[in-house]
């Protein structure tokens, strides 16, 4: 071997001979994002509940020192309610997924939301992400477990809205 075939040799080993393709994620990132997205979105949910209490009919009258807390009239109450604090948690992840494919935990496990064609979900997407997820943790998580066995680590959520989770590289 000559000296200018070890030089080219050693240049091909320094150089990749093609980028780094994303991959998608596993359970366990997901699980570490979903940990730490929990975190953020009961603040959110907790936020979001004080308007609700100061605005509630009877929130501005006075306790008086007999009366017992679960006696007074509960302003987080009803179906209003609840759909009022489902709007808030749907608009949290569509906000995030939108904007750039990743929520605050997403960012932290290096995860990335994106439809097939590699870009950002589209609304419809988000939203029914959101409503196939549930489903999948009513099924005692099997359409998270169901990662294990798909040969391209994708959710009942991920086939179902046509997007996929992918582990973004280090220097990105």
């Amino acid at each position: 071997m000559t000296d200018s075939d070890a030089t080219a040799a050693r240049a091909s080993d320094t150089q990749p001979s093609e980028p780094m393709a994303e991959q998608n994620a596993g359970v366990v990132r997901r699980l570490g994002s979903m940990v730490y997205d929990s975190l953020l979105i009961f603040a959110v949910l907790f936020t979001a509940t004080i308007p609700a209490l100061l605005l509630a009919p009877g929130s501005s009258a006075p306790i008086e020192n007999g009366q017992v807390v679960h006696e007074l009239a509960p302003a987080s109450e009803g179906l209003l309610f609840q759909l009022y604090l489902l709007a808030v948690y749907c608009g949290f992840f569509c906000f995030f997924w939108t904007r750039n494919g990743q929520t605050l935990g997403m960012q932290a496990w290096r995860l990335a939301l994106q439809n097939l064609e590699g870009g950002r979900p589209s609304l419809t997407q988000c939203l029914l992400r959101i409503a196939a997820a549930g489903l999948s943790m009513a099924c005692g998580g099997l359409g998270y477990w169901w990662i294990w066995l798909d040969k391209e680590n994708r959710s009942w959520h991920d086939r179902l809205t046509n997007t996929r989770v992918v582990v973004l590289p280090k220097n990105a």
